[in-house]
């Protein structure tokens, strides 16, 4: 997955996992699994991906799925990048 890394690091430096977040791969559960991923948390990191990845993210567009995990985050991302 291309964006599978980028997306890691950057879901570990918005939500502040440290070391912890480096477990993380495609399979992990992230929505519901990862308490600092709060309503506000995935607010930053939409913007955060939106500013890193020069993706317009819509309102429309965000679903549980789309955060259920790691893998599924990567794969949004990827799709909108293109």
């Amino acid at each position: 997955m291309k964006y599978l890394e980028e997306v890691k690091t950057l879901l570990i430096d918005v939500m502040n996992l440290g070391p912890a977040g480096q477990a993380l791969s495609a399979d992990s559960p992230l929505l519901g699994s990862l308490p600092e991923l709060d309503s506000m948390a995935v607010v930053t990191l939409i913007g955060a991906l939106d500013e890193h990845f020069g993706i317009a993210i819509d309102d429309d567009d965000i679903s549980a799925s789309t955060f259920a995990t790691l893998g599924s985050l990567a794969a949004f991302v990827e799709e909108r990048a293109q």
